[in-house]
């Protein structure tokens, strides 16, 4: 077997933006995506932001020649977005889905009802078992303030544990998606010192493409420059990221993204550029980083930085809960008071009303209001609050357990 030829693979990875009736051109752009992947004929084709169901399945119809096997993953409201094409059987699937994911009352974002997921293909190809992961993280919508940081970071260690403890079964660890985090911030260096993936930009023998192997760059007609400000040459948040286990070594031979303008046509493919990777893969000696990652100080400095991340946010959560409770506390008491008073008026007690009755019963509807939205409010940061605190303890003893191994 050590003499056999590597197995190349070709993984295409893109996000799509197909938000039915907002994203731009979206049908057209679809259909590109479409006869693109038909006419390069790549092994695997990992999608997101594939928001309408109907969009993977036109995909699909005019894919299944060349792509066989596929599998759309469905999740939240509007669903997880995920879709992916396979030129080899999928063997089986499973989603999980981050338990932190935004907030509600930020509906001019909409992160929060498009249950953030991550998904795992097991594929079996010539023989050698594939962990295929494909994941979309939460955005980040200003770099200096970025009240969704906490939550990015504990959707990073939630994706790295969840590839550790699915991984073991696998002769090959490969994740594509957009996560939507620059490579030296600390969610990525989180999430690759803890699972030993490596990055195919960073080990690619030939590049080509955007300069730094940038996926949002301001060439690309759907980009909004006015985000790219601190970054006028672009971003890299686009990722595949592969690892070797079980004796099975892998590289990648070459990276491409697309530069814009899709060929032969007067738009992109998205307001993401597409990255392409061919990777080879041969059995060989053990893998480095199979038995998981090595723990080191840059290791440890990285999970304790995402735990104080992640203790500032709950100490923030929990003065938000208690805040919204000590609301919805008035609004009720309000409410009692009202009932109080409508009740002595009904049993006859002469008691003045201190409101005239369209006043009053304004004053009502306005506490009944207040009380559902604090209540809301107050059942959502609570149940931050827990889930900040269990990422908390799992960092703590992850972290304690690898150290007493050592």
């Amino acid at each position: 077997m050590d003499t056999d030829p590597p197995l190349q693979l070709r993984v295409f990875d893109l996000n799509c933006w197909a938000i039915r009736y907002l994203s731009k051109v979206r049908q057209e752009r679809i259909g590109m995506i479409g006869d693109t992947l038909s006419q390069e004929g790549f092994d695997l084709a990992l999608l997101q932001e594939v928001w309408s169901e109907r969009d993977y399945c036109e995909l699909k119809q005019k894919l299944t020649a060349c792509y066989p096997y596929s599998h759309y993953f469905k999740s939240g409201v509007i669903g997880s977005g995920f879709c992916v094409f396979s030129r080899y059987p999928i063997l089986d699937t499973f989603l999980y889905q981050y338990s932190l994911n935004g907030y509600p009352y930020m509906l001019q974002h909409g992160d929060w009802f498009c249950g953030k997921a991550v998904g795992l293909l097991i594929i079996k190809i010539c023989g050698i078992i594939f962990h295929v992961y494909v994941t979309h993280l939460l955005a980040e919508y200003c770099r200096d303030k970025d009240a969704y940081l906490p939550h990015r970071v504990v959707q990073a260690w939630e994706l790295a544990q969840f590839i550790q403890h699915t991984s073991k079964g696998a002769d090959v660890v490969l994740l594509g998606g957009d996560l939507n985090m620059h490579p030296g911030d600390m969610g990525i260096r989180l999430l690759r010192g803890w699972t030993g993936l490596r990055d195919s930009f960073a080990d690619a023998d030939r590049f080509e493409g955007c300069e730094d192997g940038y996926t949002l760059v301001p060439a690309n007609c759907f980009t909004v420059n006015k985000e790219l400000q601190p970054f006028p040459l672009g971003i890299r948040i686009d990722y595949i990221l592969y690892k070797g286990l079980s004796r099975f070594v892998v590289k990648c031979d070459s990276l491409v993204t697309t530069t814009g303008t899709a060929p032969g046509k007067s738009i992109p493919y998205s307001d993401h550029e597409a990255v392409i990777a061919t990777l080879s893969v041969r059995r060989g000696e053990e893998a480095k980083g199979s038995s998981g990652s090595n723990v080191g100080p840059e290791l440890v400095d990285v999970v304790n930085e995402a735990r104080t991340e992640v203790r500032a946010r709950l100490h923030a959560a929990e003065c938000q809960r208690d805040s919204n409770g000590r609301m919805a506390s008035l609004a009720l008491l309000l409410l009692l008071l009202q009932a109080a008073m409508g009740l002595s008026s009904l049993v006859g007690w002469d008691t003045p009303q201190p409101f005239p009755k369209f006043s009053s019963s304004l004053l009502s509807l306005l506490a009944t209001v207040v009380l559902l939205l604090s209540m809301g409010l107050y059942i959502f940061h609570t149940i931050e609050v827990r889930m900040l605190q269990g990422t908390e303890e799992q960092m703590r003893l992850a972290l304690q357990d690898k150290l007493s191994s050592m």
